[in-house]
């Protein structure tokens, strides 16, 4: 007689396997904290980028009739517990919301609110790590839920931005925030230098004050857009194109300046190659479509700084809401039968 498996209800995971990558997203989380959240994700793109070289080891192999070693290194370890972003950077995220409340002396006076500073590692300061841990299995637990109940679009970057604005409620920051320009898409307050009141903090913090012109996010969208989709064109990897605008934030974190932030232009990019080659035969004509769509998805992720990063305290990730965003636009577009396929997403 064989034995009952018992499952997690919508999750679809045996308890045991559930019991594991909980474990493991609790210490991921923690993680996250100990290195920074910015820190993690590079490690992210570092691991994707592993992951991907071994995946295209992987098809030679077999189109040579050899049988090689399956990994999946990208999935198991760049999107789970290690080093997913909807557990060690929303662990760290959160890590550092709490930190710029309970050790604001930590922060670099005149500068951007602390609970935003997620370039700072904080070590093995056990209450921090605590907080990390925590977060890292809520985003564990929303992106499974996403996936166990089908949601049509990115399920970790969903989680990214959503334990992100958790963190605001818990930690009682403001959950966006108010303006100090005209409206939430103003920047102006920034360029003019203006402070809030009795501080040298400035009133409008534009998530990169180095991208956030509507001129300038354009022609980085372009760009990204074209060269996501020639890595998929050239690789079929989907996330390649991800994984090197991952790792390039390595620079970002070391204080180089200027360095474009473009891992959800790449990354949509080669969404829009993968939807557009199954359309038409023209490498031109998809790498055209992989640039509009990198550039919608770098516009999406400016309107959403101005709204809900600018005007609070602490880092909710554009980027992942503009993957967020154009995901489920391709989701919906898609079981409406309005596209061919919905790229990376399973659907």
């Amino acid at each position: 007689m064989e034995a009952t498996v018992l499952q997690v209800p919508v999750l679809g995971m045996e308890y045991e396997a559930f019991a594991a990558l909980l474990i493991a997203a609790l210490a991921g989380g923690a993680f996250g904290a100990a290195l920074g959240a910015l820190p993690s994700f590079v490690f992210t793109g570092f691991v994707v980028l592993l992951g991907e070289g071994l995946g295209a080891l992987q098809a030679e192999l077999a189109d040579a009739g050899v049988e090689g070693i399956a990994l999946d290194v990208t999935g198991a370890i760049g999107f789970g517990p290690v080093v997913g972003p909807h557990i060690a950077f929303a662990g760290g995220v959160a890590a550092t919301a709490y930190a710029g409340k309970r050790y604001p002396e930590m922060g670099t006076p005149g500068g951007f609110h602390f609970g935003k500073e997620i370039t700072y590692a904080f070590g093995t300061k056990p209450d921090i790590l605590l907080v990390g841990a925590l977060f890292g299995a809520l985003g564990m637990l929303v992106t499974q839920i996403g996936e166990g109940i089908g949601l049509p679009l990115d399920n970790i970057a969903m989680s990214v931005a959503l334990t992100a604005l958790v963190a605001r409620v818990v930690f009682d920051y403001p959950l966006i925030g108010t303006p100090a320009g005209n409206g939430y898409l103003d920047m102006s307050p920034f360029e003019r230098g203006e402070t809030r009141a009795g501080s040298e903090r400035p009133s409008t913090e534009p998530w990169l004050p180095h991208q956030y012109t509507w001129s300038g996010v354009t022609a980085i969208g372009l760009v990204g857009g074209v060269l996501g989709g020639w890595a998929w064109l050239e690789t079929g990897s989907m996330f390649l194109g991800y994984g090197i605008s991952a790792a390039s934030l390595l620079f970002l974190n070391l204080g180089v300046e200027k360095i474009p932030v473009t891992h959800h232009i790449t990354l949509l990019g080669s969404s829009g190659a993968m939807i557009a080659a199954s359309a038409v035969g023209s490498d031109p004509v998809v790498l055209i479509v992989a640039a509009l769509f990198g550039c919608l998805s770098g516009l999406f992720g400016e309107v959403t700084q101005r709204v809900f990063y600018s005007h609070s305290g602490t880092h909710v990730d554009p980027p992942a809401m503009a993957i967020a965003i154009m995901t489920l636009l391709i989701g919906v577009l898609y079981l409406l039968g309005l596209l061919p396929n919905a790229a990376y997403l399973g659907l």
